[in-house]
């Protein structure tokens, strides 16, 4: 019941308006991120794609649309990456100790955030969450100020991981075969099918949890109510049953997969995260026509749940 209220008042965050007014400045932070890629490339000859550019975007769009000074991205990148381990199946107990660290920085800064905000109103999402829910809750500040934190938190760390892994990951598959890059070159119409077929081989949320609400039968497997499910997100999307030969990234698939989730738990994000890849793609395509892998990616291997991408060289 508390998550279907707040989903409510949020209404779509990402509507087509909001987006069609956030483009503009999404592909300027494209611009100015490869601006830095093209600088380290020239000095250094290759350059990582992923602090360069893949975690940047995400955060500096999502931070600019919160109204959140930039000195505070690297802090909010640094907890975050941290905190994730909370939400692993298998936690060993150190994780558990650095996440539970992040954790307390995290409620820091966003409590602080909303306290600045609430006494410097701006011009900003943040500040009408704060408007929505004092007006909510005239009498229990506490109540709004928690409901404030739980928004500004999750929207903002959910993400940041998540679309970094995207744009890192359309990059590499893209880029590690010239041919493909090539074609989609002269085939910019087909940017948003790239994306997809991204999404689908090779999601950044891997697995997710939920707990059976009635006793159901799934697939012709009893489950009883209260069980945990967890759904193999990264397993369903190569399923041969829904996605031919589903081994091979085909830009012109047009197949299925359950990335951004379903149902009540639908992504709030997922447009916005196909925009930020939208924009930056057209960019590299037109900018980098050389652009390649150095190395294939280095992953966190310590992760299960959430794929991180920790490292992409490349080169021109």
């Amino acid at each position: 019941p508390t998550h279907t209220c707040q989903r409510r008042a949020l209404g779509n965050p990402f509507d087509r308006a909001t987006l069609q007014a956030m483009r503009p400045r999404v592909a300027a932070l494209a611009s100015g991120l490869l601006d830095d890629l093209e600088n380290r490339l020239r000095a250094d000859g290759e350059a990582d794609f992923v602090h360069t550019v893949a975690e940047q975007l995400p955060m500096h769009t999502v931070g600019d649309w919160l109204g959140i000074a930039p000195e505070h991205f690297a802090h909010i990148l640094d907890f975050t990456h941290r905190q994730v381990y909370a939400q692993e199946l298998l936690p060993t107990k150190s994780e558990l100790a650095v996440s539970a660290q992040a954790t307390l920085e995290m409620r820091a800064f966003f409590t602080e955030l909303i306290g600045q905000r609430r006494a410097r109103p701006g011009n900003d999402v943040l500040t009408g969450w704060i408007h929505h829910w004092d007006a909510r809750y005239p009498d229990d500040r506490a109540a709004a100020d928690q409901v404030i934190y739980d928004l500004t938190m999750f929207i903002t760390i959910a993400s940041l991981e998540t679309t970094a892994v995207l744009l890192a990951n359309a990059v590499w598959f893209l880029t590690q075969e010239p041919s493909r890059v090539a074609w989609l070159r002269r085939h910019p119409e087909h940017i948003d099918d790239a994306i997809e077929e991204t999404l689908r081989y090779d999601p950044p949320v891997h697995v997710n949890s939920r707990i059976a609400a009635d006793d159901t039968v799934l697939a012709g497997v009893p489950i009883a109510k209260d069980t945990t499910v967890h759904v193999l997100y990264g397993s369903a999307a190569h399923d041969p049953r829904r996605n031919e030969q589903p081994h091979v990234f085909d830009i012109r698939r047009n197949g299925s997969h359950l990335t951004f989730g379903g149902g009540a738990h639908y992504c709030l994000g997922a447009a916005l995260a196909r925009l930020e890849a939208r924009e930056l793609l057209g960019q590299v395509l037109e900018r980098f026509p050389t652009l390649r892998p150095v190395a294939p990616p280095e992953y966190d291997t310590s992760r299960v749940v959430f794929r991180r991408i920790a490292s992409l060289k490349v080169t021109t």
